[in-house]
């Protein structure tokens, strides 16, 4: 029997399940982007639950498999996955690594591009190496591995063009002469032409410093904690702009706070949010419409479905 959505939009639904349990429900062939951000390997444990480094892999495989089964021949699968330390060594963990190569070698996904996700509001971490014994730099970046099932999937990046630089607007405004780089590069006169706004580069900038949001205001009133490991709403912006139209589904199997599902609906997407942990999926809904005292919300739906 299909399992009952805990809340649902014009749009979408949210489910408070294990994804291993939920997943096997979907269709094959459904989802026309996997976009999720798991529990990272962290050398300490987080109450949202994480695995070892010896383990991660292992751990994630299972839920590989059903992404790439769900995904339609043209999807993709976008992962953020932080790196690690080793304990008790100021020495970089390789899981992400070696769980990328499972990802190809095993499963057979193909990696379209790796981008880096620079956070410039992430804080000196860990003390130790960093603050206390001045032995590495503050880290900064974390990857994004953009995967999918097929070699060509879906994916136009004239819908994520950024606005042109001030030197690249003056050059197409008095345009430029045909010259041959000593790299090798040949520059043409079309080179100048305005074509809507520059290609995005594969580094991603945005702070995760959510502050005033309608979710970060309604959880401090209402007295619930927020959930400490959110994304910030650029990183699903850009990839399902990138690789998604109206109208196609979005899945989150690892939803926290719902930022994918929230953006999705914001872009005209369908999307499936899973999330293990009740108190986060419930109140990942203050993400959506506002709520009145019958606890129905915006959409004329039950606030809370817990049958």
């Amino acid at each position: 029997m299909p399992r009952k959505p805990l809340y649902k939009t014009d749009l979408g639904k949210a489910y408070c399940a294990d994804s291993l349990e939920l997943l096997p429900t979907l269709p094959d062939a459904s989802v026309d982007l996997v976009f999720t951000s798991p529990p990272y390997a962290l050398h300490f444990k987080k109450e949202y639950g994480n695995a070892d480094q010896k383990d991660y892999v292992a751990w994630f495989m299972p839920f590989a498999r059903e992404f790439k089964r769900v995904l339609k021949p043209d999807g993709s699968f976008v992962l953020n996955i932080g790196g690690s330390w080793t304990p008790g060594a100021p020495v970089r963990s390789l899981y992400h690594f070696r769980l990328l190569l499972a990802l190809c070698d095993e499963l057979g996904f193909n990696l379209c591009q790796e981008f880096f996700w620079y956070n410039p509001a992430k804080m000196p971490a860990p003390a130790e190496w960093v603050n206390v014994r001045r032995l590495r730099v503050k880290d900064s970046v974390e990857y994004i591995f953009w995967l999918s099932a097929s070699k060509f999937p879906r994916a136009d990046n004239s819908k994520v063009l950024q606005a042109y630089s001030k030197d690249m607007a003056r050059l197409i405004k008095r345009g430029i002469k045909e010259t041959k780089r000593p790299s090798g590069h040949n520059i043409k006169t079309t080179f100048a032409a305005d074509k809507g706004g520059s290609i995005p580069p594969n580094l991603i900038e945005c702070g995760n410093n959510e502050s005033n949001s309608r979710y970060i205001k309604e959880s401090k009133r209402n007295g619930q904690k927020v959930h400490p490991a959110r994304f910030p709403a650029e990183l699903p912006r850009f990839f399902i702009e990138f690789l998604t139209s109206p109208g196609d589904l979005v899945l989150d199997p690892f939803a926290g706070s719902n930022t994918t599902g929230a953006v999705a609906e914001k872009l005209g997407r369908q999307w499936i949010a899973v999330e293990k942990d009740q108190s986060y999926a419930m109140d990942s809904e203050l993400r959506f419409g506002e709520v009145d005292e019958s606890g129905v919300n915006g959409n004329g739906q039950l606030r809370l479905n817990l049958g």
